[in-house]
């Protein structure tokens, strides 16, 4: 969410001088966090609100307004010069888990793997967890990565690694990876024309979460995203228009 709020907060503020917007990312957790403790107007969230964190807003006695500002894909990705092109969500699965230890079980060559994977408090994290692990455990001692940046930067220095990110955050320095969840018959390169046709299987929306009672104060911001001049700015980044 941070590259869209930050693009969308400079062109609102340009088109709106007596506007302010302050961006800060940290994970979809700490964007809940802050909702809760009441330090933020609007949670940038990659993932659904969970079910304690919804009965901690109601403690509170906050009601939380669910927007969906775009939609991303999830991209696999791996060092630019690893011959692996395909993999199969079963085989992602046992990547991620620890079963699946050396490039040359999924047809690469004789190399440890490495997997980077997000933070705890990450909605990619779960997300990722939730659609390609199936809910199971991430292996333990996984390399643990603050933001996609820095998935973006270890993956490209290192020979054997594989992580995911954001479509919005792919580049020439990772390899994307086609993945198939039809057991290999078809393997899908991650685009945002493969998102919107549906043929590209890891695909999540992306939320603002705001308290209905700041409502006033926030609703400017959440027109001008989901507005055309908004939605534009979700496509430059590489996301997904929700219309």
């Amino acid at each position: 969410m941070l590259p869209l709020s930050q693009k969308a907060a400079e062109e609102f503020m340009k088109a709106l001088p007596s506007a302010t917007v302050t961006v800060t990312g940290g994970g979809s957790g700490v964007g809940i966090a802050a909702l809760l403790e009441g330090t933020t107007e609007l949670a940038q969230l990659s993932r659904k609100i969970k079910f304690d964190e919804k009965n901690k807003l109601k403690e509170k006695r906050i009601i939380a307004k669910e927007i969906t500002a775009a939609y991303d894909a999830l991209a696999v990705v791996v060092y630019p010069s690893n011959k692996v092109t395909n993999l199969t969500r079963e085989q992602l699965e046992g990547i991620f888990t620890g079963k699946i230890k050396n490039w040359k079980e999924v047809g690469g060559a004789d190399l440890a793997i490495i997997p980077y994977s997000r933070e705890t408090s990450s909605g990619t994290y779960e997300f990722f967890k939730e659609s390609v692990l199936r809910n199971k455990n991430y292996m333990s001692g996984i390399m643990s990565m603050p933001a996609t940046g820095a998935i973006i930067q270890s993956v490209s220095q290192t020979k054997g690694a594989i992580g995911y990110v954001g479509l919005a955050y792919l580049n020439k320095e990772v390899k994307a990876i086609h993945v198939s969840y039809d057991g290999g018959k078809t393997f899908v390169a991650p685009s945002v024309t493969n998102a919107k046709n549906e043929t590209y299987p890891i695909v999540r929306p992306l939320y603002y979460y705001y308290n209905m009672a700041a409502e006033a104060k926030v609703k400017s911001f959440i027109d001008f995203i989901l507005s055309d001049k908004g939605q534009k700015i979700v496509s430059e980044i590489g996301f997904i228009t929700v219309k």
